[in-house]
């Protein structure tokens, strides 16, 4: 005598394990594949996980918007892009583009990748709303020598995900680095070659992060950029989301790691 079991106990196992746009395809093949098993052909009412957008500002700059509402512009010196003022601005301390002290009467929380008063390296643990914002400092070239924890790699850890904006890194990161930025699912990446760090090591650096999705900034030549792709794309795919901004959420992360071209790829070559 045949036993019915329900499809849906295969699928609980399922969702533990794949995207949810792919249950309903894996539920069935499952059901299928167990001997003596009648199964039913059934439709998933999916569960959707909560989603973050992230838009190209100019520069360095990204704004990301949260599900509960938060608003955050990275490297902030004056322009968000439009619309309200954002509740949080990041920003670093290399040039003037990465930073301003005029800021918005609008703006609730300013964090300074650097400690202005110079005692000791700039410590950030703000939460706001459904975001918690932490920082690891890193240093920066400075007029031949090297500012101390002048950079912040700023982490965004919002909807189950953990985003990260590398600032204006010029140096590899170490393994006590890698230990304080954990997991991350996003990196926004200066891919200029330059000014930041260059490109051989920046694209070691996020070989090494591993994550799902990189979002290039801080471009300043079409030749800069070639090297950047040829050097990631052994590992990465490279796409073009389509425009200045991409709408993601823990089950949407794409299954390969992807570098995703926003404008910022095609045509914001200037300053530094």
């Amino acid at each position: 005598m045949r036993r019915a079991v329900s499809v849906p106990v295969f699928c609980l196992f399922a969702a533990m394990l794949l995207p949810a746009k792919s249950l309903a395809s894996q539920c069935y093949s499952l059901a299928q594949s167990v001997p003596g098993v009648r199964y039913a052909a059934l439709d998933l009412v999916a569960v959707e996980a909560p989603e973050v957008t992230i838009r190209y500002v100019s520069h360095s700059s990204y704004r990301i918007e949260t599900p509960g509402g938060v608003s955050i512009v990275t490297d902030f010196y004056g322009n968000w892009g439009g619309g309200d003022a954002p509740d949080v601005v990041t920003m670093n301390h290399a040039h003037e583009t990465h930073f301003t002290e005029w800021i918005h009467e609008d703006i609730d929380h300013v964090l300074r990748g650097w400690n202005p008063s110079g005692d000791g390296p700039a410590k950030h643990e703000l939460r706001v709303g459904d975001v918690y914002i932490r920082n690891v400092p890193t240093n920066i070239r400075s007029y031949g020598g090297t500012e101390l924890s002048g950079n912040s790699i700023f982490v965004f850890e919002v909807a189950d995900l953990c985003i990260g904006h590398l600032g204006h890194l010029h140096h590899r990161l170490t393994e006590e680095h890698y230990a304080m930025l954990g997991r991350l699912d996003i990196v926004m990446a200066p891919v200029d070659g330059t000014y930041t760090l260059d490109l051989p090591d920046m694209i070691a650096v996020l070989k090494e992060l591993k994550a799902r999705i990189v979002l290039p900034m801080h471009a300043f030549s079409g030749r800069s950029l070639g090297r950047f792709i040829e050097g990631m794309q052994d590992d990465f795919a490279v796409v073009d989301p389509g425009g200045d901004s991409i709408t993601v959420s823990l089950t949407t992360l794409p299954r390969t790691p992807t570098v995703m071209m926003m404008p910022v790829a095609f045509g914001d070559f200037g300053g530094d």
